[in-house]
């Protein structure tokens, strides 16, 4: 067993191998190029040396007298789980690379190995976030100006909605990078990104109603079933549309890498949320495929004023049901709201009942919950404390979620899924003044109200709410919506409730994550 003194900052190597001395000229090699390489010949004092030395890589013959290179492995694993492993073996064999892989090996080599392999094989195991780190600083850096000249030159929906995208990508790209600099960078473009959008509403928004046939007009919330989802319908096979609750883009990029695993992602859109972006609004509109104007003058009975503390969305399957019948579509639907996984998990058990029916549409609560309870448990501030922090919940949360043990399910019986949101969140940084009565609407991100003071310069306002399709209490009744990172608060106890509110998640205004929604239609891969 030959051992070397390790200098500081060196790549140190442990290479195990009964024929180490073959070897030697490797050995030589790699010195020469300033790694500190170990070597023994056995797989006993190969977890010797594992147990008292901080290795950043193992080389590991397969074939070795006494212990073998997989028994070798899977005890390393115990002592060291987080040291790359890369297997060397004079075999191909599928059974061996497969039990080598299934015991979580980060590369493999087949003999005779060759120097330029070796070299590759350590780069790529240990200087990888480096790597990463630079070549993405050198892509986003040579993209950042092409950017930021299409934040400052968009003029339709549809390169917002490419801009949307290309600043998404960025976020999970430089989430491999461990350059906080650059992030702080792309935020700030995202900043920027979302004043320019909320001036682009402002301008834009009360022009798409009444304009049917216009371009410029999106898809918006009460289309989405009828143009996107209703067309996908089959006789004798179930289509799933399920909508969860408050989801962003950035936090669908993050999970649909599990989806990918067992749906192939045949269609990525977006559509646009309705204003207010909360869901007694956009999500009504989206069932019902009408503005809630029109709810509450041809089902009054389905529509709940924001003063009222009934549930705001407890009549979505009637309001569904009345879209279906306007449209002629005499199919068998059906509708459930997933309030918690206990009711998930419910529905999992039951839901080959399900099968025999043309269209099931549910809704999940669950990201909205996430988004809620970052506001009012310190516990989940600690967890989700940036836009990273918060999508990584999310992942967790999917992965172990009822939702992804239903889509495996939906996906085995070879089912189309379209799924989507009903309007995402932003994160609030800047509180605005406003003063107004007893009856106004306690939502950070808008007002309805008769009686609102503030400075029309730093808000959207709709004095006329019927132009946008929205309803009015009473006729001296506007909304005012918040822009970019802004948020609303009474001027009474201002400073206590501005800093309680300060850096939470909220909905209901202009932003970004907030109006573009993702809208996507899964088939599996079945």
């Amino acid at each position: 067993m030959n051992q070397s003194k390790e200098p500081s900052r060196q790549i140190r190597i442990l290479w195990t191998d009964d024929e180490i001395e073959v070897l030697k000229p490797h050995i030589i090699f790699l010195n020469s190029k300033g790694y500190l390489v170990d070597t023994c010949t056995n797989g006993n004092d190969a977890l010797d040396l594992v147990r008292t030395n901080n290795y950043d890589l193992i080389f590991l013959d397969e074939h070795m007298p006494g212990l073998s290179g997989l028994e070798t492995l899977a005890m390393i694993k115990q002592i060291r789980r987080d040291i790359p492993v890369i297997m060397i073996t004079r075999s191909e064999e599928e059974a061996i690379m497969d039990a080598a892989i299934g015991s979580e090996i980060a590369d493999y080599l087949i003999k005779p190995v060759k120097p330029a392999q070796i070299i590759l094989a350590i780069r790529k195991n240990t200087e990888h976030r480096r790597l990463v780190t630079e070549k993405t600083t050198t892509d986003y850096l040579a993209s950042f100006n092409q950017l930021g000249t299409r934040i400052a030159t968009a003029g339709s929906i549809n390169e917002w909605y490419d801009v949307y995208r290309k600043l998404v990508y960025w976020q999970t790209e430089l989430r491999k990078s461990s350059d906080a600099g650059l992030r702080e960078v792309l935020d700030a473009q995202i900043l920027e990104a979302n004043n320019s959008f909320s001036r682009f509403i402002t301008a834009s928004y009360l022009k798409w109603f009444g304009q049917a046939s216009s371009d410029d007009k999106p898809l918006l919330s009460p289309s989405v079933l009828q143009q996107k989802v209703f067309p996908l319908l089959k006789a004798g096979k179930p289509l799933f549309f399920i909508v969860i609750d408050n989801l962003r883009y950035d936090q669908w990029r993050t999970i649909s890498p599990l989806i990918s695993e067992y749906y192939r992602i045949a269609g990525e859109d977006f559509y646009t949320s309705i204003l207010p972006t909360a869901t007694q609004y956009a999500r009504n509109a989206l069932f019902s495929g009408l503005m809630p104007a029109t709810i509450k003058e041809k089902m009054p009975e389905y529509w709940i004023a924001d003063d009222d503390e009934e549930g705001k969305n407890n009549y979505e399957d009637k309001l569904l049901g009345s879209h279906l019948g306007r449209l002629g579509l005499n199919i068998r639907w059906a509708y459930e709201k997933l309030l918690n996984n206990h009711e998930a998990r419910r529905f999992n058990e039951k839901h080959r009942s399900y099968l025999n029916y043309d269209l099931v549409s549910l809704v999940y609560n669950s990201v909205d919950m996430l988004s809620h309870s970052r506001t009012e448990a310190e516990v989940m501030k600690e967890l989700a404390a940036d836009d990273e922090a918060y999508c990584s919940v999310t992942h967790s949360w999917f992965i172990h979620s009822p939702l992804n043990e239903l889509l495996k399910s939906l996906a085995e019986a070879g089912l189309t899924v379209v799924l989507t949101t009903d309007h995402g969140n932003v994160r609030v940084k800047n509180p605005l003044k406003i003063v107004g009565d007893r009856s106004t609407s306690p939502n950070l991100r808008y007002k309805l109200g008769r009686n609102l003071a503030y400075n029309p310069r730093e808000v959207f306002e709709i004095a006329n709410p019927k132009s946008a399709g929205l309803p009015a209490p009473n006729i001296s009744s506007k909304f005012i919506f918040a822009t970019g990172n802004d948020y609303l608060v009474y001027q009474n106890n201002f400073n206590h409730y501005a800093a309680y509110y300060n850096d939470t998640i909220q909905h209901g205004g202009i932003s970004l994550h907030e109006m573009i929604c993702p809208l996507v239609t899964l088939e599996p891969l079945k």
